[in-house]
């Protein structure tokens, strides 16, 4: 058993408009992000299946083939299944909690160009 403070990590800023902070368990990980009204986070795909919770904020989300977006807002859970593409818009400032199933390797690893210097 791990305890963690959210407050004792600190936050990775990956590019001007988006930070996070994550922990790994051995099956799972939970990463807080932090995304400035108009990040956006280009189409990618993973093996693990992710639960993004948005805290505050809106997150504006394409999904698969989909060619309609639609918006997650506080309060409001979204489940992406493993391997499906996706990309986001952050509509305003927002906070998500993500949990991912298993672990992102690609995050851990720092292969996560998609999401840096942007």
């Amino acid at each position: 058993m791990t305890l963690h403070r959210w407050e004792d990590i600190p936050k990775e800023q990956l590019n001007p408009k988006l930070a996070r902070r994550f922990i790994t368990g051995e099956r799972a990980m939970v990463s807080q992000i932090y995304l400035d009204k108009g990040s956006v986070v280009p189409t990618h795909t993973h093996e693990a299946e992710q639960i993004s919770y948005v805290v505050e904020g809106v997150l504006r989300l394409w999904l698969g083939a989909e060619e309609r977006p639609f918006d997650v807002r506080a309060g409001e859970i979204l489940v992406i299944p493993s391997s499906v593409p996706h990309r986001a818009e952050a509509l305003e400032d927002t906070y998500d909690l993500d949990i991912f199933s298993p672990p992102r390797q690609d995050w851990i690893e720092g292969r996560d160009s998609y999401l840096r210097g942007r």
